[in-house]
């Protein structure tokens, strides 16, 4: 399969959300031709270099990444659009290669989808505080549309739960990577709520309408 990537400085895992602006040309032309074929492109993480383009510089990211299909899209004014983009399935990059707009494209290899898992008693306590963040976001009266994450709030699928945590947590790419490529979502889950032992948990809430 072959799929046009977005190398950018966060990591997409199935089922999350991203918001996208989309400016350059090369993907305004990849967004158009998504749109227009109903069909994802690869969100990969930077290991370096930016997001945006500059001369001479080099671009290094991650082999694995996760399908994004686009779920709304407004065009802001021209050449300038705004997506809401949703994670799918998780992939290798076999072979990339460049082409001359600068937009890379990948042969890649689909990873299986996780297989639902019920919580395990002893890791209950990650999909609690889960649970919690959400009732705060409610609390707050933050919209559905601008929670980070979208129904249903599957609280007691060991992949869900662990995938949401990854996105929240303040990771870096290669643990992010780490995660992602964690083919069994109960040890995904396990390695997350190791984390959120030694860590304490604080949230931004977007302002409420």
């Amino acid at each position: 399969m072959n799929v046009p990537l977005f190398p950018l400085s966060t990591t997409l895992f199935p089922e999350g959300l991203l918001p996208l602006k989309i400016f350059e040309p090369r993907y305004l032309e990849m967004v158009d031709a998504a749109r227009r074929d109903q069909t994802p492109f690869g969100v990969v993480s930077l290991l370096q270099g930016s997001e945006t383009r500059e001369p001479g510089q080099d671009i290094e990211f991650s082999q694995m990444g996760v399908l994004a299909h686009i779920e709304s899209f407004e065009e802001i004014k021209p050449n300038l659009y705004f997506l809401l983009c949703k994670g799918v399935e998780r992939f290798k990059v076999l072979s990339k290669a460049r082409d001359e707009s600068g937009l890379w494209r990948a042969q890649i290899e689909l990873l299986e989808a996780d297989v639902s898992k019920p919580i395990p008693k002893e890791l209950e306590s990650a999909a609690n505080k889960l649970g919690q963040v959400i009732l705060s976001f409610q609390k707050h009266r933050i919209k559905a549309s601008e929670m980070p994450f979208t129904q249903p709030y599957r609280l007691d699928d060991c992949g869900w739960v662990a995938n949401r945590w990854c996105e929240m947590l303040p990771l870096n790419v290669a643990q992010k990577e780490l995660l992602l490529g964690q083919n069994n979502p109960r040890l995904r889950l396990d390695l997350v709520n190791d984390i959120l032992e030694d860590i304490q948990i604080s949230i931004q809430f977007p302002s409420a309408q």
